[in-house]
Order: C-alpha cells, then sequence, then structure tokens
C-alpha cells in the first residue's frame, strides 16, 4: 500500500473506536469523531461532516448500542443506527469514497440452529436489532455495492468502556466477596469478539477495499455462562480478581430483559476471513489477550 487512505472514523470515545485508533496502520490517515465532535443522531450534521472532510473511507464504528434502553427509545437508537449511516452513504455518493458499517448479529432472531451466513435474510426480533437492520438496509440502497462493506459482529468487548467482560470482573468480586452465587442465562449462543481482533478486521477491509457482506466474530461458541466461567477464570490467573464467584446457569425466562435476544446467533466468517486473508483465535486466547491489558 503506497498512498495514504483518508478515513473518518466515527465513535473514537468507544470502546472499539478505541481500539481502531490504538491499531491506526501506517498508510491511514485518521480523522476521530466522538460525540463531543458529532452527533451521530442529526443527519445533517453527518452529511456535513463527509462534505467538510471528503475521506476516502467512513468507518462508522459509532452506535446506539444500549440493547434494552432502546426499547424505550426507539426514535434516538433508530436516528443513531440508521439515520447516521444513511446519512453517510448519501453524502458519499455525492463526493466519493467508501463506507464501513459496523453491524451486529441481533439482525437475526436467533432460531435456525446454525451460524448465520452474510447473506441471510434478517429478521430482527428487538428494537436495537431493527435499528441495525434498517441501517443495513439503507447503506445498501443508497450506495451501489463496491461502494459500501458491511461487517456484523457479536458480543464485541475489551479492556475498556462498558461491556460483559468488565461488567462480569465487577461481579466476580461483589459476589465473591459476599459468598453469593453469580447467576448468568446459560441459554443464549453466540461467540465473544474482542475489540483488539474486531479493530484489526475493520482495517483489513478498508486495506483490501473490500465491498459487500461480511462477517467476523473470534472462533468458538459460548453462552454467557460459560463466558462468565472464563472471565472468573482468566481474571483470577491476570491478578485482577482474587477469587471468581460460583457462577450458576439459568435460562433466558429466569432473567427478563426489556429487549429479546437472539437464542442463537453464532455467525459463519469463513468467505470474511477468506476475503480479507485473516483468521481468528479461539474466543478464550483472546480473552487471556484482552486481560492482560486491563489495569490491575
Amino acid at each position: 500500500m503506497t498512498s495514504t487512505i483518508k478515513v473518518m472514523l466515527t465513535g473514537k470515545d468507544g470502546q472499539l473506536g478505541k481500539a481502531l485508533i490504538e491499531r491506526i496502520p501506517a498508510y491511514i490517515n485518521v480523522i476521530s469523531l466522538g460525540r463531543q465532535q458529532l452527533d451521530l443522531s442529526n443527519q445533517e450534521a453527518c452529511r456535513k461532516a463527509v462534505m467538510e472532510h471528503r475521506p476516502d473511507w467512513v468507518l462508522n464504528a459509532g452506535a446506539y448500542t444500549a440493547v434494552d434502553r432502546a426499547e424505550s427509545e426507539p426514535d434516538l437508537a433508530m436516528a443513531v443506527n440508521a439515520g447516521a449511516p444513511e446519512a453517510f452513504a448519501q453524502a458519499l455518493n455525492e463526493v466519493g469514497g467508501q463506507l464501513l458499517q459496523v453491524s451486529t448479529d441481533f439482525v437475526f432472531n436467533g432460531s435456525q440452529g446454525h451460524p448465520y451466513k452474510p447473506d441471510q435474510a434478517v429478521d430482527p426480533i428487538s428494537v436495537y436489532g431493527a435499528t441495525k437492520a434498517e441501517g443495513e438496509r439503507l447503506v445498501k440502497n443508497t450506495l451501489p455495492i463496491t461502494k459500501y462493506s458491511i461487517l456484523r459482529t457479536s458480543w464485541v468487548y475489551g479492556p475498556v468502556g462498558s461491556n460483559f467482560c468488565l461488567t462480569m470482573l465487577r461481579l466476580h468480586r461483589q459476589k465473591s466477596a459476599q459468598n453469593e452465587a453469580l447467576k448468568v442465562v446459560a441459554d443464549q449462543i453466540g461467540c465473544p469478539t474482542s475489540t483488539l481482533n474486531l479493530a484489526n478486521a475493520c482495517w483489513s477491509v478498508i486495506k483490501h477495499e473490500a465491498s459487500g457482506m461480511y462477517h467476523f466474530c473470534d472462533a468458538g461458541a459460548a453462552s454467557w455462562y460459560d463466558f462468565a466461567i472464563a472471565i472468573g477464570d482468566a481474571g483470577v490467573a491476570a491478578g485482577i480478581i482474587d477469587q471468581s464467584a460460583n457462577v450458576v446457569p439459568i435460562t433466558s425466562s429466569e432473567y427478563p430483559t426489556p429487549a429479546k435476544r437472539p437464542g442463537y446467533s453464532l455467525l459463519e466468517c469463513t468467505s470474511t476471513k477468506n476475503a480479507l486473508g485473516i483468521d481468528s483465535n479461539h474466543w478464550r486466547k483472546e480473552l487471556s489477550i484482552v486481560m492482560a491489558q486491563i489495569p490491575k
């Protein structure tokens, strides 16, 4: 890669945004935008940002990701998760450039019982999933396929931000000190994906000027219960917590939430890994790598 690629990155202060910034390739010139610089719920502001910066790529890593809160804030979730990518796509149609839209396994209903392929029809069962699916649809309807990439991922976590891993570490510490059980849902299956690996995948999409639909997550499968146990073990091994709590499996019906979650949302990633020339470690190995970066 000889020439510099100008990338406008959204969501710079989020867990994925921070991982992306830490891993910027030498040939990438990044314009990093967070909430203070760009309101993703404002379509006109999103359009103007593209017109002003005229990037080769927009990497839209910003999103409304509060799955349960989205049920009571559907308009805001739709504005951020669908309105923003549509505005970016419309502006890029005018000035040139490509769009990398980060999406989610929650666009699927989770009922089929085997990994979802990138070209399968979506059927979201929550407001969050519906807004992300609408964002995908608007991007595909606005830009030619050679000008967009949609990268779906799952169960994202990292050493910073707000995520299941950091929450579980806190609860392991708290519950073990109180000699209480930590109850975690065991009937939802997916794959944890570290922001470190996901960031590398995003940069690979841009490096290869890839277009179309892609899936990327770490290797393997887990329930939230499996993930919680592994987090406790890895946290102790890394010296982050002194002791892990006793984790007890429960059903989704025993832990009701405002938003429904897919029961099975594994993503088929083979075609993506072949197209981009990348691979991924098992999620347990990636968990150890993430743990090493969490402050003790």
